[in-house]
Order: C-alpha cells, then structure tokens, then sequence
C-alpha cells in the first residue's frame, strides 16, 4: 500500500474515534451538570409527582448508559432530538443557526486568510525592519486583547460614535447580501483581528524556518531577488504548516464563535447554545457540542490530509 494512502486512512480511523470519544465526553458532561431539568421546565411550584411524571416522559429514569446509546443512534439517523424546552426538533432550529454561523465564520476566513499570508510574507521580506516590527507589534497587541473587549470598543467607536455600521448583527432571509454584510460587519472585525494574529506570526515562522536551508541559500546566490526565493522555494515548502494554522483558525471560527455572537446577538450556533445552557435543555447542549467537535475535528483531518499529500518525501517514496 502506498504510504500516503496508508496514513491517510489512519487519520480517518483516528479521526472518527476521536468523534466517538468527544460523543461520550459531551454526553457525561452534560447529564453531569447539577440541576434538575424537570425542575427548570415546570417551575418552582411543581408537586413531586408532576416532577416524577415529567422525568419519566422525558426518560430522565433511564439508565445512563442506555440513554447515550439511544442518543448516538438518533444522531447516526440524523436525528438530534427533541428540545425540552419548546419541544420543537433539534435538527430544524439547528440548521439555520449553522448556516448563520459559516455565513459569518465564512466572511472572517475570507478576509483574514489571505491578509495573514501577505503579511507573514511582508513580516518574512523585511525581516527584522519597521515593517517587521509593526506587523509583529500590532498583530500581538490584539491577540492579547479578549475578544468580547475588541467587540465592545469596535461598538462604540463605529456604531455609537461614528454610526457607520449597526450595533447588533441581526440577519434574517429577506435581506440582499449587502445588508447581511452591512450587519455582521462589526463581528467580522472582531473575528479578524482575533485569528490574524496567530495565522500571520505562525505564516511568518514557518517561512523564515524553510529560509535556513542549503537550497534556499543556493537560490540567493544565483542572485534570485528575494520576493522570488519567498514566492517559488520558500512558500510552497512551508505550505503543510501553514494549512495546519489555517485549519486550526478556522475551526475557532466556527466553534469559537460563542463570545461573539453573544456580544452582538448574532442569531447562530453560539447565541442558540448559550440560550439553551441558561435554560438548561440538555439535549440541545448535547447536540451543539457534537456539532462543534465534529466542525472542530473535521478541520484538523483536513489539515493532516494536507500535511501528508503536500509531502515529497511520501509522494515519491524511495
């Protein structure tokens, strides 16, 4: 067998046992947490035997080896269950939420992928120069700022002083692409400047890594400009560790995205999550977090299958 095919279905096997055991860390945590959900549905004035017969419609009585069992079943149906809470289908409310999540972790990666590459490449050209030391600087001064800070100074500045964009990123299906872009502007903001840091500085590592070596070294003395050794020896060498950061900012983009689409009431998969966590509805909480792992999971395979194709020495073996 090849050795790329071999690793490749190793990282596959690797990466649907994670998602097995990411099923069972969620479903412990959850039925963990303290708190009774029967409780938190009928309220304070409910009598023990309401409570009894709410627990056992809800199956709360169950085993809870049986109930992650039942539930795994459901969700390799496509079946995420029932919310307590309103008692409509966790996979309906779930879908939009998600497509509002990638909608706006789509447009992040969009712009801060390709501005974090042209700047580790700037970073990488003049090295240890002010551009260098701007990049550097600025780039580590917002990845030391949380991010629900950056949310909250973007808001006051360009949506209290300045009235350039709207406060609260609200979209629905009736609005044309431009007003959906005018509304999750300020998040967008946030998202950038929170993963650009890390994908430019690690874009910047990996290329000054690969600039050490001998050939390298010999592309310079032919007298190669250096944009040219960057762009045609240096960059495609240090690709594999550049995906791996771009995969791995990413996922945050989809998963990360909790602290930023509460600051501006952004209708997603974070906003939905914490929604359901305050109201303790177990198996939305469940489902969500299934979700995220696998988002999560998913992303970092991709970027291993990168990593192994991109190769030389595992494309041709000696």
């Amino acid at each position: 067998m090849h050795p790329i095919i071999k690793l490749v279905a190793q990282r596959l096997t690797l990466g649907i046992l994670l998602l097995f055991a990411a099923s069972v860390l969620i479903f412990a945590g959850t039925i963990m947490l303290p708190g009774d959900v029967a409780q938190q549905i009928l309220g304070q004035g409910a009598t023990p035997v309401s409570l009894a017969n709410l627990r056992e419609e809800l199956g709360l009585n169950t085993p809870p080896v049986t109930r992650y069992f039942n539930w795994l079943g459901g969700v390799l149906q496509g079946d995420l269950g029932t919310a307590l809470t309103n008692g409509r289908d966790i996979a309906e409310s779930i879908s939009g939420r998600l497509k509002n999540t990638i909608f706006l972790a789509f447009w992040a990666a969009a712009i801060s992928v390709p501005l974090a590459i042209f700047l580790g490449l700037l970073a990488v050209r003049y090295k240890d120069r002010w551009p260098d030391k701007t990049i550097s600087a600025v780039t580590l001064t917002t990845i030391s700022i949380p991010e629900f800070m950056i949310g909250y100074i973007l808001v006051y500045w360009l949506a209290i002083k300045f009235r350039w964009f709207p406060s609260v990123a609200i979209i629905n299906d009736s609005m044309s692409l431009l007003e959906k872009l005018n509304a999750i502007a300020l998040p967008v903001m946030v998202l950038t400047l929170v993963v650009l840091a890390h994908m430019m500085r690690m874009t910047r590592a990996a290329i000054l890594n690969v600039m050490q070596s001998a050939y390298i070294e010999t592309a310079e003395l032919k007298g190669l400009p250096m944009l040219t050794v960057i762009r045609k020896h240096a960059f495609p060498n240090a690709v594999a560790p550049i995906v791996n950061v771009v995969m791995i900012n990413m996922a945050y983009l989809v998963v990360g995205v909790v602290v930023v689409e509460v600051v501006f009431a952004y209708p997603g998969m974070g906003q939905y999550l914490v929604d359901h966590v305050t109201k303790r509805d177990v198996p939305v909480v469940q489902a969500c977090g299934l979700i995220f792992a696998a988002v999560y999971i998913g992303l970092n395979l991709i970027a291993d299958i990168v990593s192994i194709v991109t190769n030389p020495r595992l494309r041709h073996p000696k």
